[in-house]
């Protein structure tokens, strides 16, 4: 069985992941800030704010075999009314808290089994959606971290993204609100429903598992086709 360190773990989709690999019988170093962590068997949490400046990583065990980093934020504005701290504060989150976790641990991941890194995009980021140029900026950095990542630490690391659309997440809270919004935002998607957290967990699983052992460097899109298909 693997260990896997998996940064907001305590809700939406790091939850879901957290879940998933502690019942394949796989030790999960689970992260949380502000949510209270759920008590999971083979889930051992830990409270850290991934934006501040100096975090330890102390509790990370010698040998990792998979990072999953999962903070983000989906704040949805005309482009005149965000501020550019606005646009830096997620930068910080998704981003700089993203290259501080594997720049802590790369040392042990690379001590793992076919270790692998997992990030997240959003369709916004070639779609192109009004009012999306908060979280797409930053999701779209996101996106070339993991292609050059991935060739820098090839072969021994791969590095791979998924790019959701909206799922019902806490995250998602505002705008998945009631049963008309969560309908009509799945009417937009090819599918017809609302992504789940468990959709976008069986991707982590695979990705991170030996099956997926020849891919790397690449955005998947976890979409419900609403990337690729127009009907």
């Amino acid at each position: 069985m693997a260990t896997y360190l998996i940064i907001g773990a305590s809700s939406g989709i790091g939850l879901a992941t957290a879940k998933l690999l502690s019942e394949q019988g796989h030790q999960v170093i689970g992260t949380y800030n502000t949510t209270t962590p759920e008590n999971i068997s083979n889930v051992d949490f830990h409270q850290i704010d991934i934006t501040q400046e100096n975090i330890s990583f102390d509790f990370i065990p010698e040998v990792i075999d998979g990072i999953v980093y999962c903070p983000g934020s989906i704040n949805l504005l005309p482009f005149a009314r965000i501020k550019p701290q606005d646009f830096l504060n997620d930068y910080n989150l998704q981003v700089v808290g993203a290259v501080k976790t594997i720049q802590a641990c790369v040392k042990n991941l690379k001590k793992g089994t076919n270790p692998s890194i997992i990030m997240f995009s959003t369709v916004a980021v070639q779609q192109g959606f009004n009012f999306h140029t908060q979280v797409a900026s930053s999701k779209g950095a996101i996106e070339g971290l993991t292609r050059s990542l991935a060739a820098e630490l090839s072969p021994t690391i791969r590095v791979n993204c998924i790019a959701p659309s909206i799922t019902q997440t806490p995250l998602a809270g505002k705008l998945l609100g009631s049963e008309a919004k969560i309908e009509a935002n799945a009417q937009r998607h090819p599918l017809k429903r609302i992504g789940q957290p468990e959709d976008i967990a069986h991707m982590v699983k695979f990705l991170l598992s030996n099956e997926s052992l020849w891919i790397t460097g690449q955005v998947l899109a976890i979409d419900g086709g609403m990337s690729t298909i127009k009907i």
